[in-house]
């Protein structure tokens, strides 16, 4: 698989804390050369980054992240403002707490009260698959497909494990077949980018894949030696 067909389907990612609109912009610039599907970025630079790119290029946010435990309000509030301030898709974290407490009513009711904040916005589902049993797993892959939900997202990046190719097949073959897949936290090479896209993966978070196509660029750039 080409590495520009890898891209298409990345979400360029920079969710650090501490990240300046400076690097923002940088991830902007970069998301448009390599026309990646989306930039994700933390909500407050949402609207600067909109403002930046205009139609150029999809703006993706996070939303109740990374620990998903915030109320249904707030989180249904921060959607709201992020769609308000310009985001084409949103990445929301599920409540954890319910899950294990089984409240599964609960937990759809959380799902449904950000998909009712972004109509006619993108919306993916990050269940974080490290903190989930298979059976778990199965459960949320029935609640985000009833949500109508557009994507089951692996991973924050921020627990104890991204994605993996087992858990990618398992979202893929229970979520209904109009839902996607995103794979997650952890995708250090092309071929793990080229698994998970194999195994079911419609997109990929990662800032990883873009470096490697700059390092691409680079090595062919480089002057050759004669001998």
């Amino acid at each position: 698989m080409e590495i520009k067909d890898i891209l298409k389907k990345c979400d360029h990612t920079l969710l650090r804390v501490d990240c300046t609109s400076e690097e923002i912009r940088r991830l902007c610039d970069q998301g448009m050369r390599y026309d990646c599907a989306s930039v994700c970025i933390p909500p407050c630079h949402v609207a600067g980054a909109k403002r930046y790119v205009g139609d150029k290029l999809k703006i993706c946010t996070v939303i109740g992240f990374p620990n998903g435990y915030m109320t249904s309000a707030a989180k249904a509030f921060e959607a709201a403002d992020a769609v308000a301030n310009g985001a084409d898709e949103v990445d929301m974290v599920i409540n954890l707490s319910m899950v294990k407490d089984a409240c599964w009513a609960d937990v759809e009711r959380d799902i449904r009260a950000v998909r009712e904040a972004t109509r006619g916005t993108l919306l993916k589902v990050i269940i974080e698959c490290c903190l989930l049993t298979e059976e778990e797993k199965i459960r949320l892959c029935r609640i985000v497909s009833d949500c109508g939900c557009e994507y089951i997202k692996t991973s924050t990046g921020f627990s104890k494990g991204g994605a993996t190719r087992e858990d990618v097949a398992l979202l893929r073959a229970h979520v209904a077949p109009e839902v996607k897949v995103k794979a997650a936290g952890g995708i250090a090479s092309l071929q793990d980018a080229e698994d998970f896209i194999a195994l079911g993966a419609d997109r990929l978070g990662t800032s990883r894949i873009v470096k490697l196509a700059m390092e691409q660029e680079q090595a062919a750039d480089a002057p050759q030696e004669n001998y």
